[in-house]
Parts: structure tokens; sequence; C-alpha cells
């Protein structure tokens, strides 16, 4: 008889009344997200610049605190943690969404692009680690996910800037994991296809298994659900680009040329 092996994160069994901070909620996944964890009843702050946005969001919901920041400026991530520590007296689980989108290849290159490209898919993340990690480890209990791409599996045409930064959020999940698991903490790596959002809207390629926001929320909540630790959608894509990073690279390189005709 086969063991089922053990979920590496904790099943969550219930969002009622669950505290959890979406940074990156005006749009997008983050902002199905949020919605779809507001409806079955959980306290959400909602987080990212776009404050409009993120009151439309709100609207209706009593369980919804709206928190506008912008990841890249430290102090902001800071005050805005500060803000719902004393609304909620802690936080039980911190979804790091947000991210920038930008196709580049080497006869683009843009130091411009690069910098923003880092300040938020790196260093905006550090920025809200720093805010959260001293709040978890204090509580004793928590949870963090953070929305990479699977743009970070393997290098990728036109994600010169991207996808590197995409791949470093997966290493950073691996190491948190070893970090924070032994101590009873989840940590889920979240690593989306292609998903209809603004930021693929303006992309002049064919997207293999693309699926909406809401699909890719619905994804998230219940890949947290199972406890699972890599989160990652539309599996039919998923999976065939994480085999084709086991082959050689001569082999490798071919089929991604054949495949995207870059």
């Amino acid at each position: 008889m086969l063991r089922i092996l053990p979920a590496m994160n904790p099943p969550v069994s219930s969002w009622q009344g669950l505290r959890v901070w979406v940074i990156g909620a005006s749009t997008g996944i983050g902002a199905e997200t949020a919605h779809q964890l507001l409806m079955q009843g959980a306290r959400v702050a909602l987080s990212a610049r776009n404050e409009t946005a993120l009151q439309a969001l709100a609207n209706g919901h009593d369980n919804a605190l709206v928190m506008p920041l912008d990841m890249t400026q430290h102090t902001a991530v800071l005050t805005a943690r500060d803000r719902i520590l004393a609304q909620w007296q802690g936080i039980d689980l911190v979804l790091i969404v947000a991210g920038a989108y930008n196709e580049m290849r080497v006869d683009s290159f843009d130091m411009a692009v690069v910098d923003q490209l880092i300040d938020v898919n790196l260093r905006g993340v550090f920025h809200c680690l720093d805010a959260v990690l001293p709040t978890l480890l204090a509580q004793g209990s928590g949870g963090i996910g953070i929305v990479s791409s699977v743009a970070g599996y393997t290098g990728l045409p036109k994600a010169l800037v991207y996808g590197p930064t995409k791949a470093a959020l997966i290493n950073l999940c691996e190491s948190l994991y070893f970090d924070l698991h032994p101590r009873g903490y989840a940590v889920y790596q979240i690593n989306p296809g292609f998903v209809s959002t603004p930021a693929t809207a303006g992309n002049d390629f064919e997207m293999p298994g693309l699926i909406s926001a809401a699909c890719a929320a619905q994804e998230i909540i219940k890949g947290m659900e199972k406890g699972l630790f890599h989160i990652h959608f539309p599996k039919r894509f998923t999976n065939w680009l994480r085999l084709a990073r086991l082959l050689p690279y001569r082999l490798y390189f071919k089929l991604i040329h054949k495949v995207t005709g870059l």
C-alpha cells in the first residue's frame, strides 16, 4: 500500500477570520486572489500603489483593510506593516504578488528598465520580508507566499531581465523554506505560467496555456489549502517547461527556438 507523502506546509482548512496581507492587490492575480479570500471570510489587507483600485476592491467588504504603498519604498512598507498590526495585532499570511514585467533582448538593452525590474521584483520583495519576518517570528506562527514565474525556471527569449529576477525569487523561496519550515511556518513558492493580466496584454507572441486571473487565484488558494510548497499552473504548460529544462543544453536551446520561433 502506497504511503501518501505529508504536505510540505500546514494545510489551510478554513480562511474564515485569517489575517492575510496581499501586496500587489490592485490588478490581475493579486486582485483576484484578494477578492476570493474576502469572499471566503478572510480579513484581507489590500496593498498596492493604486489606492482607487484598492478602494473599489474593498467596497462592500467589512473584512477588507485598504493599505496603499509602493513596495520599492522601504519606509512605506514598514509603515503599512505597523498600521496593519495596530488593527489586527498579528498577520497570519503575507502574499507578495506585486511585480514588474518588461520584454527585453540584447538589442533593446535598457539599464533604466533593468533597475526598475530589480527594484520591484527583488528589492521590493526584500523590503516586504524585512517588514514581516520579525512579526511572524515574534508571534510564532504564520506563512509567506511569493509569486515568481515559470520564466524563473530557465532562460527564455525576451526575458533578459524579468527571467533572472524571477529565478532569484524561486531560489529565495527555497532558502526561506529551509529556515521557516522546521519552525512550523508555511512558505509558498508560486509560479504562474501565462495569465491574462495587464502585464501580459501587450505580448506579441503565442502564450501557451493562457488562463484568466480568476483561475490563477483559484489555483493559488487551492494550493495553499493543500499545503503545497510549489504551486504552479497551468500544469500542462509548467510541467512541460520543467521537463524541457532537464534536457542537455544543445537540445534545450533547439526545442525552445522551435517552439517560440525566437
